[in-house]
């Protein structure tokens, strides 16, 4: 296996070759008469040609052959990857679900596309407008098989298992507390080491960028130099029983066959690429007077909708981080919500929910459901000694936030057997303690 090398950054224009072929970049045009080594210029487009420089998004690749070469393509069998949002009845209810069951590969070998799961969504990708949130479960490794997604970008959460995902930029290796961004049309494929977990959040019509700072100021949150994307690496290797490509378009999955690897490319430059970022890096902003801040100063990448301020969806992370606000209920507030909030475990133990909200599963509150802590929760920071505290220690959690409404797969709703049909159960404890009779201490 290639060395693994990063460069850093975020939303730049590089350039990058394999170090076996010098000079594989062509000097002063991207599409010369004749490229170096006798390779193919092809250019990738994330963004419409007539976009404003700052939204441009394109990358050439310099290859053996070009993606074209293919047989035409087919539609293969999925099982529960769907964008079929009418499978059952709306949902209202606060969902939770138990950490999903990953099977064993003596029972059933599954790889990272067999393995995809729908559980929510919204939207549908013909109109380039909508959501999906996935999980992952596999145990065996994509071989002479790639997939890219004609319908959007992928935000790839590990929660157990680490991935080595080769792309046609080069390779990242992501484990658990990391993510990755692979953005609509680039091939990859994903090798595993046993068992494997994680979340996908997929947007159609946008890209993920950067949250804009605001009173911030010009740092703080995810910082672009900790983004780091993949070098060239190639292979050029014939596959005589045939490379599959699956390509996910219009949300139905379809395989070609080809007689070599699509992983050949041995140069490339632009500023539309693959991507990861360890969620250690985050530099959390958070109050230090009074109150719980919204969790939107936690967001890390946002996909912007067409109306100012509002997200088709944001990945929020809720990292380790001192407590210190004064005369404050400090867990997060009960709440209804204009978003739709699907919540992810990665390691340790949610503030709110430390019982039943588990790593490897998974909650959705949706538009306008109330939720917050539980009954436990609320009792013991009602009463807390309020000083410095560390909260979140060695817990990562995350929340998919969307401004659509999502509907729950029939998957999701029954086949999983995964949801907990006690989650409401958490509330009913709560108590009354209204006295109108109540004065303020001292009077």
């Amino acid at each position: 296996m290639a060395e693994l090398k990063y460069m850093s950054g975020f939303g730049n224009e590089f350039t990058s070759e394999d170090p076996r072929c010098p000079g594989a970049l062509p000097e002063g045009q991207n599409n010369p008469q004749v490229c170096s080594y006798g390779l193919y210029a092809e250019q990738l487009s994330g963004s419409a040609f007539t976009c404003p420089r700052s939204t441009n998004k394109r990358s050439w690749l310099y290859r053996i052959l070009p993606s074209v070469h293919h047989k035409p393509f087919a539609p293969v069998f999925q099982e529960n990857l769907t964008h079929n949002w009418d499978e059952v009845d709306p949902e209202p209810n606060q969902l939770r679900w138990l950490p999903f069951h990953i099977p064993h590969a003596v029972d059933k070998k599954m790889d990272f596309v067999e393995g995809l799961h729908t559980i929510c969504g919204a939207g549908e990708p013909k109109s380039r407008n909508g959501i999906a949130v996935h999980i992952y479960i596999c145990n065996t490794s994509m071989i002479d098989k790639s997939f890219y997604n004609s319908d959007g970008d992928f935000l790839i959460v590990p929660q157990q298992g680490k991935l080595l995902i080769i792309t046609e930029f080069g390779k990242m290796l992501v484990e658990p507390n990391e993510i990755c961004v692979i953005q609509q049309g680039m091939h990859f494929s994903v090798e595993v080491f046993g068992e494997t977990r994680g979340y996908v959040l997929e947007v159609f019509g946008a890209h993920f960028e950067l949250p804009d700072l605001g009173p911030i100021g010009a740092n703080g949150l995810a910082n672009p130099r900790d983004f780091l994307v993949p070098v060239a690496w190639y292979e050029d290797r014939q596959v005589p029983g045939g490379f599959t490509v699956i390509s996910k378009f219009q949300g139905k999955l379809f395989a070609a066959e080809q007689d070599s690897s699509p992983f050949n490319v041995v140069a490339w430059h632009g500023n539309y690429m693959p991507y990861k970022y360890n969620l250690e890096n985050f530099m959390v902003i958070n109050a230090v007077a009074f109150d719980h801040a919204d969790p939107s100063i936690f967001t890390v990448l946002t996909a912007k909708s067409t109306r100012p301020g509002v997200a088709i969806a944001d990945f929020v992370i809720f990292p380790p981080r001192w407590g210190v606000a004064n005369r404050t209920f400090r867990p997060p507030y009960y709440h209804r919500n204009c978003m739709s909030e699907f919540m992810g475990l990665i390691k340790g133990h949610y503030e709110a929910k430390e019982e039943g909200f588990l790593p490897g599963g998974a909650s959705l509150h949706s538009i306008m459901t109330p939720h917050g802590p539980d009954a436990d929760c609320f009792e013991k920071a009602s009463k807390a000694e309020l000083r410095p505290e560390r909260v979140a220690e060695n817990t990562m959690s995350f929340m998919f936030e969307s401004s659509l409404s999502m509907a729950v797969t029939k998957w999701g709703l029954k086949t999983c057997n995964r949801l907990d049909k006690s989650y409401y159960k958490c509330w009913e404890p709560l108590k009354r303690h209204f006295n109108p009779n109540w004065k303020p201490s001292g009077k």
